[in-house]
């Protein structure tokens, strides 16, 4: 059974443990409920059930011999979730035979439990290409609902084998002598959002022969259906002519991977005995199979991990001399694994993670670290009736470690600007303080994100705030990682801000930085990107409130959100005396004077364009004085209203990027982006080797904006494509030796993307090549840029390879400006060496590293491979 291209999402992972954790691996990660934190109370221990394995660590080894009273210091029962494949099939049947009423049908299903829908449109006799009609009424089976003008959703009812398997399945049924020359469809699971698609495109079933785009419907009449086992029982010659109407019997299976969750418990019990100044330690779970405990411990208020003195318990081994991995022992009523040993009093707690196989570990959804376990009571830290100062000693400790990286900062930066005033400057060094800036800025952050024992709520201030103004950079801090949260068909529920929430502690654990959240305004186009009334936020996305609300969420999981803000044009609500669309309402109430004059379209009386015409709805002119005031006015409105930290902006080659640099400068985001696209170079239908006028177009924007809005790197996306589909890989260096596209240029504002809700999802109109789409992931995870990864990749059979590169990156601390030394560049190879630290080969020619430095495996699949320099 050859396998389609078929992704469900749900699988959680996170990035490694911050200290000691292993390369390459993806994590799962645990809720967790309040901990057990009452006064200590006083119980008696005994053996355990199931057949506890006691031993000491940091101490000499001594029996299970707690027969004493004993304190509880901690204690708590973290719930777990892992996921499990599980492997089904749809298929496709289509009757030839009419039936007693004449009709012809097709059959489509699915074995796997969902709530499973049909989105499918029909294409007709003497139509070339691949749009959709909406199929005609009288074969759409009940409970359909038109979606847009193309298509139609039908939900597949449900049904038993003869084995007593549900299915669930649709029926079409049509005449034999129909028009309809293709039917072509995706299946939805709508309870995940999950789409299920052919090879990364739609399923094409031929009904007839005079369809004359047969090459890309994927088969002929009598022909397998691409990529299937399907068995055509039936062989019918090609058409001879217009009226010939030939239908083939036909069946064909496809495998479906879906990820579901398995719900399972960690229990971790403290007692501490002043008799004999230990602590015991004990695991307990319900998970069956080998159970490992990777683990460490830490003293003070420090979060750095300790390996304790041996002896060490049983079946335990030293980790890179980093961490140590301690199997749990199985459970006599073999019901779960359990170990407890014994621990000196001296330290202050223990850091774990479970690791079930090399690919699947749990950690704390919480605070998206590893879980921390105290090891001595609230009243040794500081008073049970003080809990206040306690907090205040825990930012103070941080606040110390931070406090000579800001005085490096701060005089980096006034290096910085002295070299600026100077005639001759030396870019190499300016580059060099703008890395370490970044450098220091990043280990200050991750000072103030490292796990602690309780979180504390009141913001930490800058002593003059006065005289510090916010960055407007557009690049982050160096170090980010964007997720797009939402495709093409996400407004459709209606509550796409409730279930994108829903996901927050998910996207924060894997790694992501920031969200591109949806185009948030009331919108004549329902995915949002024909703007309304712009101070209107109640969307098909969801309301306002629910919109506010989605910001804090992530904004509480230490992820930043981007709104998608689309300024380019705009829809008028009113007629001129013309019956011209061009007069707005709202706040916001425009007259034709806002519209550029040279748009046919819309008579508008306002300036000639600055950039390229959207011919869809008005185009504004941004040269206009109050049409720029009410922008800024709405943008800095949006900043402080609904929280969000910067923008996606959308379509700005429509107008000057010099008006961008105005928006920018007054709503001052942490982030920006914006949405550069046009044709690369091509001859005679050849991608051309030279991008370089094409990359000059999108670095000439960025530039125009002064630097304060990144682009996404349509360049690289571009050659990655004819690189990895044509096996052409010495495309991916350019003919001084950089990277070809921005981020060979002007890295720290190219955001670097292989897919998004218009190339894919879909709509697929430049789809990433089918199977290659982690050989691009390995590509701009590990290189310079600001790496942007879609949310149908995420939420996918995609996502525990991509959480393996997201944990590579952060855990080497490569950022947007990280140096990249191009190794390989090949017919069927492509290797780079970033920062030192980390070697990379793309596509399917042998590779490795080599040279002074000891290079280990940190992660590889199909055609990718990635080493990090080992100590």
């Amino acid at each position: 059974m050859s396998a389609a291209s078929w992704s469900i999402p749900a699988i959680p992972r996170a990035v490694p443990p911050a200290r000691g954790g292993p390369t390459g691996e993806a994590f799962l990660v645990a809720a967790r409920p309040g901990r057990c934190r009452a006064a200590p109370r006083r119980l008696r221990l005994g053996r355990g059930a199931g057949g506890v394995v006691v031993a000491r660590a940091g101490a000499a080894e001594v029996p299970v011999a707690d027969s004493g009273e004993a304190a509880v210091v901690f204690s708590e029962k973290f719930p777990l979730r892992r996921c499990q494949t599980v492997e089904g099939k749809a298929w496709v049947r289509v009757d030839a035979e009419p039936d007693g009423d004449g009709k012809c049908k097709v059959v489509i299903g699915c074995d796997l439990e969902g709530k499973w829908v049909l989105h499918w449109g029909v294409s007709y006799d003497g139509e070339t290409g691949r749009e959709w009609d909406q199929p005609p009424a009288e074969i759409r089976p009940p409970g359909s609902v038109p979606i847009k003008d193309s298509a139609i959703e039908t939900p597949l009812e449900i049904s038993h084998s003869s084995e007593g398997r549900v299915l669930h399945e649709v029926e079409i049924k049509f005449d034999k002598d129909t028009s309809i020359a293709v039917i072509n469809f995706v299946l939805k699971e709508e309870g995940t959002g999950a789409w299920f698609q052919h090879k990364g495109g739609d399923f094409r079933i031929p009904l007839s022969g005079s369809l004359k785009d047969k090459d890309s419907s994927g088969a002929k009449q009598g022909d397998k259906l691409e990529g299937s086992n399907s068995q055509p029982k039936e062989t019918v010659p090609e058409d001879k002519g217009p009226n010939r109407k030939c239908i083939s019997q036909f069946y064909g299976e496809y495998p479906i991977l879906k990820s579901e969750y398995v719900e399972n418990s960690v229990s971790v019990t403290v007692t501490e005995n002043s008799k004999t100044d230990k602590n015991r330690v004990e695991f307990d779970t319900d998970i069956t199979g080998d159970v490992i405990i990777h683990w460490g411990v830490c003293k003070g208020n420090t979060m750095t991990w300790e390996i304790p003195p041996e002896p060490h318990p049983p079946k335990t081994k030293i980790f890179r001399q980093k961490a140590l991995q301690t199997l749990l022992e199985q459970k006599t009523d073999g019901s779960g694994n359990a170990i407890s040993f014994l621990l000196n009093a001296d330290y202050s707690g223990l850091v774990f993670v479970l690791k079930l196989n090399e690919d699947t570990w749990l950690r704390n959804l919480e605070n998206n670290f590893d879980f921390y376990i105290p090891l001595t009571r609230v009243d040794q830290i500081g008073s049970t009736q003080e809990p206040r100062k306690a907090d205040e000693h825990k930012l103070d400790d941080k606040s110390s470690q931070t406090d000579g990286l800001i005085s490096d900062i701060r005089n980096l930066m006034v290096g910085l600007s002295s070299r600026r005033g100077q005639r001759t400057k030396n870019k190499v060094l300016q580059e060099d303080i703008l890395q370490e800036i970044e450098r220091l800025a990043a280990e200050a952050y991750s000072i103030f994100r490292s796990p602690t024992i309780e979180i504390a709520e009141d913001s930490v201030y800058i002593d003059d705030p006065e005289s510090v103004k916010p960055a407007c950079s557009g690049t982050g801090s160096g170090f980010e990682i964007l997720c797009q949260g939402f495709n093409w068909e996400s407004h459709k529920s209606g509550k796409w801000y409730v279930e994108l929430g829903t996901k927050a502690k998910e996207l924060a654990s894997l790694g992501f930085t920031i969200v591109w959240s949806p185009p948030p305004t009331d919108s004549v186009s329902p995915e949002g990107y024909m703007p309304r009334d712009l101070y209107n936020l109640n969307c098909r996305y969801g309301t306002m409130e629910e919109l506010k609300q989605l910001v804090n969420i992530f904004h509480q999981n230490g992820v930043k959100v981007l709104g998608d803000a689309v300024l380019n044009h705009r829809c008028a609500q009113f007629q001129n005396q013309n019956g011209v669309w061009n007069i707005f309402g709202g706040r916001i109430n425009w007259d034709d004077r806002a519209v550029v004059a040279d748009d046919p379209h819309f008579q508008g009386r306002g300036n000639k364009s600055s950039g390229d015409n959207f011919h869809a709805a008005p185009n504004i002119d941004h040269s206009q004085d109050f049409v720029r005031n009410d922008l800024k006015e709405w943008l800095c409105w949006m900043r402080k209203e609904v929280g969000y930290d910067g923008w996606r902006i959308d379509f700005v080659r429509g107008f000057w990027g010099g008006y961008v640099k105005d928006y920018m400068e007054a709503s001052e985001p942490y982030f920006a982006v914006g949405e550069y696209w046009d044709s690369l170079s091509y001859t005679y239908g050849e991608m051309d080797y030279n991008q370089d006028a094409h990359r000059q177009r999108i670095v000439d924007w960025i530039n125009a904006t002064n630097g304060t809005a990144g682009a996404f790197d349509v360049t690289t996306k571009g050659i990655l494509h004819m690189a990895l589909e044509r096996s052409e890989y010495w495309r991916l260096s350019d003919e001084k030796g950089k990277p070809p596209g921005v981020l060979g240029w002007w890295p720290s504002r190219a955001v670097t993307f292989i897919e998004n809700h218009d190339t894919g999802s879909t709509q697929g109109h430049w789809r990433f090549p089918y199977g290659m789409e982690m050989q691009g992931y390995a590509y701009i995870l590990t290189h310079p840029g600001t790496p942007a990864v879609f949310y149908d990749h995420i939420f996918s059979h995609l996502q525990q390879d991509i959480a393996r590169l997201i944990s590579v990156r952060h855990r080497l601390k490569i950022h947007c400006r990280s140096k990249i030394k191009i190794l390989k560049a090949e017919q069927n190879l492509y290797a780079a060496e970033i920062d030192e630290t980390v070697t990379m080969k793309i596509g399917s020619g042998h590779f490795e590293p080599s040279g002074p430095i000891n290079w280990t495996v940190a992660v590889e699949g199909h055609d990718y491979k990635i080493w990090e320099a080992s100590s």
